[in-house]
């Protein structure tokens, strides 16, 4: 069965490069506009999230952050910002990136194939059941972190 993937798909900004700069600010500013929205029903979700991590650090577990390419960037950057901020020590938030910390700020094509690769990169911290892992990915798809959390819940996360 073949998947049909949001990043994959046809988009009305598939030639940006043809488009004016006044179009392109204007499609920018209709996407942002539907934000709102997404936000809101995801709520649920969210709210069930926030109190799975509150609780699980409360009790000494930890959060870990996968993702792969720039959602692989903002988990590590998150992970990196809490501990000063909130005076969170630094080993209880750990960010992680397909391909490792080079790809920070170079891209490792393929790394985000690796449905065993998020796992792989958790195992040095020895996660635990106490722990909570978070994904993050735009499609929702990507098997680093699809592979990851699926390994996770069957580990008792």
């Amino acid at each position: 069965m073949e998947e049909n993937r949001i990043t994959e798909q046809s988009s009305a900004y598939d030639n940006l490069q043809r488009m004016s700069v006044h179009d392109i600010l204007t499609g920018i500013n209709r996407e942002d506009a539907r934000v709102h929205e997404a936000v809101r029903a995801t709520i649920p979700v969210m709210e069930r999230l926030v109190e799975q991590v509150v609780g699980r650090m409360a009790a000494g577990g930890r959060m870990f952050y996968i993702g792969a390419g720039t959602s692989g960037r903002l988990g590590v950057t998150d992970a990196s910002e809490l501990p000063p901020t909130y005076g969170i020590p630094f080993d209880r938030v750990i960010g992680l990136i397909a391909g490792g910390d080079g790809a920070l700020r170079r891209a490792v094509e393929h790394a985000e194939d690796d449905s065993e690769g998020a796992w792989r990169d958790m195992a040095p911290w020895h996660p635990t059941a106490g722990d909570v892992l978070v994904g993050i990915a735009a499609s929702g798809t990507t098997p680093y972190v699809v592979g990851g959390l699926q390994r996770a819940r069957r580990r008792g996360f």
